[in-house]
């Protein structure tokens, strides 16, 4: 990664293999006093085990502008796109802990 202090723009490089992702259809999140754990998992359907594909760790100020970034481009799709059918919202917190259905 390099920065150009004078343009303001940050040169990111990324090899093929990163750039292809990797899909995951669900989110474990953890976190302690110092950082948060995100581990990122494919399901196959009527299967009991499934595997971390990968393992994002972040300190809780970097966890929370993931969080604003994420809100602003959720927002941006919406609004060209229409509302993202994903349930109801809880009400009073997850049904168990962590798991959002």
């Amino acid at each position: 990664m390099e920065s150009d202090p004078k343009s303001g723009q940050l040169q990111v490089d990324i090899d093929e293999a990163t750039a292809r992702g990797v899909y995951a259809n669900l989110a474990l999140i953890t976190h302690s006093e110092t950082e948060f754990i995100l581990d990122f998992i494919f399901m196959q359907p009527h299967s009991p085990k499934a595997k971390v594909l990968t393992r994002l760790v972040s300190s809780p100020v970097h966890a929370k502008r993931l969080l604003w970034a994420l809100k602003d481009n959720i927002e941006k799709f919406e609004a060209r796109f229409g509302a993202i059918p994903a349930g109801q919202e809880p009400a009073d917190g997850p049904p168990a802990p962590g798991v959002y259905q």
